[in-house]
């Protein structure tokens, strides 16, 4: 019994402002938005080259957790905290290979720079020996998302206690712990159905609790909460 445009009904399915719809449809068309009359500043499509580096790499950790023999362990221990198929997906979780160097010959092999995957915090630089390696090597991946869903970086979870148990995406021009709750993609729908937001410690409690049915659920960033995450879940 509604009416309206396209972007009206991506506004209240989807329970976004106008700006955020404009986002959601442009992104789903590839089409890549700017103001009126301005070029992309460099900056922007600096912000657009990290996301694009970001958002292959999640598929790549994605893949390796679902097909690669060495990650058994992955998958065995997912399995132990009880996670299902379907959660697995939703959140794109993965899998970092046991390899100082695996990502890195994965990217640079398909055109991207090492100082493109330095900016997007997957690789760590060595003074020393002036070289590079893969950030996350052995952990469960777990990608975290803007409230549009684009990937921004990673949380890595140790199958053991070692530390540090979680490893967390640096700060890149893209990701600012601060200013991020984990799981409020995903949430956000739920939480203005309900009229209230659960926050919970961590990674772990968001997906457990999505998977159970209860989604307005989020998650800090190992950090106390921050006016920014305050601002965001008031709008």
């Amino acid at each position: 019994g509604k009416g309206g445009d396209l972007f009206s009904f991506i506004m209240d399915k989807e329970k976004l402002d106008f700006g955020e719809a404009l986002q959601v449809l442009a992104q789903r068309a590839g089409i890549e938005l700017s103001a009126r009359g301005e070029e992309i500043s460099p900056e922007e499509r600096n912000r657009e080259q990290v996301r694009q580096a970001l958002k292959a790499a999640a598929a790549y950790f994605h893949n390796l957790l679902l097909t690669a023999p060495a990650a058994q362990m992955a998958r065995d221990y997912v399995r132990r905290r009880g996670l299902n198929d379907d959660t697995l997906a939703r959140f794109q979780l993965g899998y970092a290979l046991d390899d100082w160097q695996a990502l890195k010959r994965a990217f640079l092999a398909q055109g991207y720079t090492s100082d493109l995957l330095l900016a997007a915090g997957l690789l760590i630089h060595n003074e020393e020996r002036d070289s590079t390696y893969d950030r996350f090597r052995q952990r469960l991946i777990i990608p975290i998302c803007d409230v549009q869903g684009r990937v921004i970086g990673f949380g890595a979870r140790a199958f053991d206690d070692t530390p540090p148990k979680y490893l967390n995406s640096p700060q890149t021009v893209v990701f600012d712990k601060g200013h991020v709750l984990y799981g409020l993609d995903q949430s956000r729908r739920a939480i203005r159905d309900a009229g209230h937001v659960v926050i919970v410690e961590g990674y772990m409690d968001v997906l457990a609790a999505h998977q159970a049915g209860e989604r307005n659920v989020v998650a800090s960033m190992g950090t106390a909460l921050t006016e920014t995450q305050l601002r965001q879940l008031k709008r």
